[in-house]
This record gives structure tokens, sequence and C-alpha cells, in this order.
């Protein structure tokens, strides 16, 4: 008896101290509102394609279903299927304008949403939103891991909200000399075709499973002999390797600059753009759209000539993945940089800094270890997003997608910051103010409102404020916190808020209530 009764007290000491640990560990700071079990549609409002072209959009959509999709005045050659929200076939023949106005309704309600397709020579009309393998298996990649991140795209509810893009970085090809089996071997065909290595069996299978959800597919490659991990790359086999690309269904390549550095004959202008304009001319003459993401790390500043050479978005810094910490974690520097390229971006093309890295995410300085949660705080992991969505930047997550937590999906889902990164309009956030203390960035949004990011860079609690003078604003606004959700009144002059070190505010300002919520429609 005296033993069974150690025991029960052990037991007993054992709850007791569980239950302590338990009600220590912090609240996970969670400021995105759970989405209403109403639909609501989100994603972009604007969506270009080629004439003819095979077609694919998910309608972003959140609710509780079964959820009973529509798309009135949908070109003929497009199809919709009502239960999964997935538009398929081929884009129209005649360039112009397409006015479609998707629905979604539920016995919950019913939403609707005004949705363009234009149909020409620009594709990428809002930066791309997505996943990218890098920064979680780096050159460990395999087919099975992109399949586990589509299907988890799906299923976490990031497709709901518009990511859609499921990236295989470095990795997928056969390396040359390698004796390991499974990435060596002939690395092309006979007939010249790049050949995928054996963690990769079934490209064509893996696209279409990707596209069997409604999501898109993309690829990447370098200019040069090998890639930046020494597998094979496309120099030389330019043609056969787009056109392969598009055959096994791909939607976009990301095209690494890498050993070409070895190619060029100097580097000059005209050596930096030569391989992007060979590329993105095979790229406009095939039968498949795909977007070129333009990776050479901002040499002879891309962002002048990007759009020139046919890219649709290009790399304007070093990896993020290693960009050192100072006073401030190593993505503050990057923004600082892409920030000051603001009157280069637009539709169809957009500066690119790099990757978000939250949730668990890998170690670029040692790439060998195991991915482990970000180091970031809750605040830095706002600004992080709040500055990406504000600089019009591809949202392009690259952290672990089978192990997303609640904070992640609270800052990567949350409908009105997105909405600021697909705004129609198109036009990155300028710096209306910079200091070692702060930072604020204003971005006009097609509606006439302004989206204003205000950070706090220092390392205590401080007041950040905007002029309505300095943003050209007359009269009382009314000012809306994108995060939380909710307006915070009416101010006139200016607005000023207090923030945590290393966190940020970032609101809505407009002359009327007309943030996205207003034309929702509910049933009791």
């Amino acid at each position: 008896m005296p033993t069974r009764n150690c025991f029960a007290s052990l037991a007993v000491l054992v709850l007791i101290v569980c239950s302590i640990v338990s009600f220590a560990q912090p609240t996970p700071d969670l400021r995105t509102p759970s989405p209403p079990a109403a639909p609501r549609i989100h994603g972009p409002k604007i969506y270009g394609a080629r004439s003819g072209h095979p077609f694919l959009y998910r309608i972003p959509c959140t609710g509780l279903h079964p959820i009973t999709f529509s798309a009135a005045n949908l070109p003929a050659s497009l199809h919709l299927n009502a239960k999964t929200g997935i538009i398929s076939g081929t884009a129209p023949v005649h360039v112009g304008e397409y006015l479609v106005q998707l629905g979604a309704s539920s016995r919950r309600g019913r939403d609707k949403r005004t949705f363009k397709i234009v149909v020409g020579d620009t594709i990428g009309l809002t930066p791309q939103m997505g996943w990218n393998d890098w920064y979680t298996y780096y050159d460990r990649i395999t087919e099975a891991d992109v399949r586990a991140a589509a299907q988890a795209m799906v299923d976490s509810g990031m497709a709901d909200f518009g990511y859609q893009y499921v990236d295989i970085d470095d990795a997928w090809a056969r390396k040359p000399g390698s004796t390991d089996p499974m990435l060596g071997g002939p690395t092309r065909g006979p007939d010249g075709n790049i050949l995928s290595n054996g963690h990769f069996p079934d490209m064509p299978g893996l696209t279409a499973a990707i596209h069997s959800f409604g999501l898109k597919a993309g690829i990447y490659s370098s200019p040069g002999p090998t890639t930046c991990a020494g597998f094979e790359g496309s120099y030389q086999h330019e043609d056969a390797d787009a056109h392969q690309f598009a055959a096994w269904g791909f939607d976009l390549l990301k095209y690494d600059w890498c050993s070409y550095g070895k190619i060029a004959k100097d580097k000059s202008l005209a050596e930096y753009q030569k391989p992007y304009r060979q590329m993105s001319g095979i790229v406009k003459s095939l039968d498949r759209d795909i977007v070129l993401n333009i990776c050479q790390y901002g040499k002879g500043d891309v962002w002048t000539w990007g759009r020139e050479v046919g890219g649709n978005s290009w790399r304007t810094t070093d990896d993020l993945g290693v960009a050192k910490a100072t006073s401030l974690p190593g993505f503050y520097s990057i923004a600082f940089a892409n920030a000051e390229h603001s009157a280069y971006a637009g539709p169809g093309a957009w500066n690119d800094p790099d990757y978000i890295l939250i949730g668990t995410v890998g170690n670029a300085f040692k790439i060998s270890d195991r991915p482990r949660h970000t180091s970031l705080t809750s605040g830095e992991q706002y600004s992080y997003m709040s500055m990406w969505a504000l600089m019009a930047a591809p949202l392009l997550f690259s952290g672990q997608m089978t192990t997303l937590d609640d904070l992640t999906r609270s800052v990567l889902c949350n409908a009105e910051v997105i909405d600021v990164d697909q705004d129609a309009l198109g036009a990155q956030a300028r710096i209306l103010r910079k200091t070692p203390d702060e930072l604020v960035l204003v971005k006009p949004l097609e509606d006439g409102s302004i989206a204003v990011g205000l950070f706090n860079l220092s390392s205590a609690s401080r007041f950040v404020s905007v002029d309505w003078a300095a943003l050209n604003l007359p009269g009382a606004r009314i000012v809306r916190d994108l995060w939380r959700q909710r307006d915070l009144g009416t101010e006139t002059g200016s607005y000023q808020v207090q923030i945590p070190a290393h966190d940020v505010m970032l609101v809505r300002i407009s002359a009327a209530r007309s943030h996205p919520s207003d034309h929702r429609v509910a049933t009791p």
C-alpha cells in the first residue's frame, strides 16, 4: 500500500506540474480573425491569360462546406466545376477583358466577387502566391514531399486565401558526376531532353496531381551548365528544356543565374540580360502560360530592365535566408533594399525580395540541419508579412507545409492583408519615412483608399504616426486595422498609435466604409 500511495502522490504531482507548465505557455498572438461560416470569396480581382492557352484557376473561398460555386458571364471556352470552384479549359481566342461574376453559396450564406480575365500578352497581373520547397528541403526534395505540400495547401486552408503555386526548386534534375544511383546517370536522353532524377520518377503525374487541386506547378533551372546545387542546367539546351517543362505541365519557371557567371563574357548589362531575354522569348512562344521568375540577385540593377526582358518577377537582392541579423532580423535589410525600387513594379512585373521564412523552416547556413521553428517573434512575423504585402511582392512561403501551426496560418492567411498585395492597381508601396527607429510605407489601392504600414524598428515600444497632409488626404478618414479586421474610427488630420518593439500596425485609410465585407450577404 505505501508503494501504491507513493505512485498516486507522484501522479498527482505530475498532473500539477503539467498544469503549471501548460498554464505558463504563452498564448499565440493570433491577430487574424477566424473566417466566418458563410462563404467568403478571396484572391485577386484580375487575372491575365494568353489567347487559346490552357486555363486553370481555383476560386479561393472560405466557409463551411458544402459550397456551390457559380460564374456568370464565363467565356464559353471555360468550364466551372460547381462543387470544387475550379475553372478550367482554354483562354478565349479573342484578346480583351472578360468580366465574370463569381458566386459562392451555402446554407450559411452567399458571396459574390467580380473577376476580370484579361486575355493578352501579359500574365502575372498580380504577384505570385504559393510555396517553394528550398528553405525546407534544400537538395533533399522528393516528389512525395511536393505532393504532400500540395495536399497541405488545400487541407490547411491556404488555397482558400489564394495561394496557388507549388514550386519545386533546385535538385530535381540529375547531377553530373554523382555516384548516388538516385541522382546520377545520364543527365539527358538520346533526344537531348533533360531527365529528372530518381526522386522525381513521374513529372507529368506530379503536375497532374497538383492541377487536380486547381493549383499551379513551378519548376527551377539555370541558364548555366549546372544549378546552384550542382544539378543539370539549361545551358545550350534552353529551347528543349522550356518545351520539356511545358510538356510536363509546369506553370512557372524560376531561372537562377548560378553557374552562368562562368559563361558570361563580362559584367556588362548586355551579358546580364542575355540569358533572360533568350528564355523569355522561348517561354512566350510556348502553348501554355509559364510565369518567368528571374533569379540573379539584383545584378545590373535588374529592377530597371526585368520587365523589358520578359520577367514577371525578379529577385532584387541576395538570398534572404543568409541575410545577417543586426539589431533587426535579416529580413528587414532585404525589405529596406527592395522598398527602394517601387517605381519599377506593376501588373505583370514585380520586385521579388525572396521567400517568407516563418513557421518550421530550415537553416540556410547549414542546410543539413532539420527544419526548426522560426526564432522570429510574432510581431516580427506580422511585420514581415506586412512589408511583403505592401511591396506587392510575390507571397511565396518556404517553410514546411505539413507542420503549419496556428500562428503561421494567422500570419499567412489574412484576406484583407492579402488583398493589399493582390490589389489590381499593382502599385508597390513607397517609403514615406524611414529613420533608425521607424519605417512608414504607403501603398495606393484601386478603390482610392491607401494602405499604410507603421513599423517600429526600435527595441522599445514607441508611438508612430502618419499625417494626412503627407498623403494628400483632406478631411476626416476612416482607419481600419487590417490584421484584426476592424475599424478603429474616424480620424482627422493624422493617425498615431503606440507599437511594441519590432512590430507593426497595418491600416487602410479610406473616405467611406468600403472595406471588403460590404457586399457580403449571410443568412440567419
